[in-house]
């Protein structure tokens, strides 16, 4: 369970991971030490998988967000599909959905071309694949890999 001062310290972290122990400690209360101690557990539990840099796709090349909806023939238990999918460097997830899809994944590419060259030549060829249905974005309203954090009081209430 995450306890309030677990929980401002992800907090802390989600908003900027490289922010100084000591700029933790005062916000939580606590000895940088202590801190320390915790972000260790965290990350020994599970709850913090990692650390990284959030990067403009534009800036490299990447503008062109879609989603893309898979059907597959595979039977249950068989994953092959999803490894092959998920080996694709321009798929940035890949999600085992409920519902007529099998799988959905978010990918970036350069522009409309490059999607269909993903459609037609990567994700096409994978053995499995019946049928893709490609959803472009226009405009990104919100995207944010943070979460809310609910801590062991919240949860019993």
């Amino acid at each position: 369970m995450i306890d309030e001062i677990d929980g401002k310290i992800i907090e802390l972290l989600q908003d900027n991971a490289r922010i100084a122990q000591a700029d933790v400690a005062r916000a939580v209360g606590l000895a940088p030490s202590a801190v320390l101690e915790r972000i260790r557990k965290l990350e020994t539990r599970g709850v913090i998988r990692g650390y990284t840099a959030l990067v403009d796709p534009r800036t490299l090349g990447q503008g062109m967000l879609a989603f893309v909806s898979v059907r597959t023939e595979e039977s249950p238990g068989d994953d092959s599909v999803a490894r092959a999918l998920a080996q694709c460097p321009e798929v940035l997830e890949l999600h085992h959905v409920a519902g007529d899809d099998c799988y959905l994944l978010k990918v970036r590419a350069r522009d409309a071309e490059h999607i269909g060259h993903l459609l037609w030549h990567r994700f096409g060829r994978i053995p499995g694949v019946r049928s893709t249905r490609t959803t472009i974005v226009l405009e990104t309203v919100k995207e944010t890999p943070r979460m809310s954090v609910p801590t062991a009081g919240e949860l019993s209430r």
